[in-house]
């Protein structure tokens, strides 16, 4: 199954008119797919990254707003926060979306060097994009409210022996949505946090990985026998599912997971 970039057919319903969205790692993959859903649904949306080339051609494309901007640092918030605050006003939705697996390694091969890299991005990448999201939602005209989506993996599931790093980080992030949207909770607010885990997703990543390998055709076999339901996701269907928990439709849904992997985490496939 392929999905166009236009997915879905019908035109979006606009569910997002009127708010403000920010989405982290924009520039390729779930990121861009959901800051161009997030734009066909009506919101204003403003999106991180380090590739300038791919996020000019984004905004050019959709009309949002660039902001490079890396998540692990903290010195990168403030400036981001006073532009959101000056230019937009609110902000109603953050999609924790940014992630690294480079340098990854079994338990025995990691360096100290991946290991902090990694954490620093998917771990403490998420918890600074929750801590500034909640900050300018709680000063939103009308009173704190929004919606986090944090996205983490099946791997939070199922943990790989070779990504030991990826795999303990996504799945810190159910605690962490988890602490967070408890938090908001007790503190009175409608500020809601939930977590997405998304399985194996045809990425442009995953696309050139298939594309040099001798044999494309079997590649892509293994790739999407890895799902029951025998096909890779399609980066539009991830978007949907974080749109629908950016909506108003889901006002009484926090600190929940959502799998999204084609039935990869629900148990054994059998023989």
């Amino acid at each position: 199954m392929t999905l166009s970039e236009d997915y879905p057919k019908e035109d979006a319903m606009r569910r997002l008119e009127g708010k403000v969205a920010l989405v982290t790692g924009g520039t390729s993959g779930i990121g861009e797919a959901t800051v161009r859903r997030f734009v066909r649904e009506g919101a204003r949306v403003i999106f991180t990254g380090s590739n300038r080339e791919a996020a000019d051609a984004l905004c050019a494309a959709t009309g949002a707003t660039f902001h490079a901007n890396r998540v692990e640092q903290p010195e990168g918030w403030p400036p981001l926060a006073e532009l959101i605050t000056r230019d937009f006003g609110r902000l109603d939705i953050a999609f924790a979306n940014a992630g690294v697996e480079a340098g990854d390694g079994s338990v025995e091969s990691i360096t100290i060097e991946g290991w902090d890299r990694i954490v620093a991005v998917n771990l403490t990448g998420v918890m600074l994009t929750c801590q500034a999201a909640v900050k300018l939602m709680r000063a939103n005209p009308g009173g704190a409210t929004g919606s986090i989506i944090v996205n983490s993996s099946m791997s939070a599931y199922k943990p790989m022996g070779n990504f030991v790093a990826y795999s303990t980080t996504k799945g810190a992030l159910i605690a962490l949505t988890k602490s967070v949207a408890m938090h908001c909770a007790n503190q009175g607010t409608k500020i809601r946090a939930n977590s997405i885990h998304p399985g194996v997703v045809e990425t442009d990543m995953i696309k050139n990985i298939i594309a040099k390998q001798d044999d494309p055709d079997a590649a892509r076999a293994i790739y999407n026998g890895m799902a029951p339901l025998g096909r890779m996701g399609q980066v539009e269907e991830i978007a949907a599912l974080v749109t629908f928990l950016a909506t108003d439709e889901a006002a009484f849904v926090s600190g929940s997971e959502y799998s999204i992997d084609g039935c990869s985490t629900a148990g054994m496939m059998g023989v």
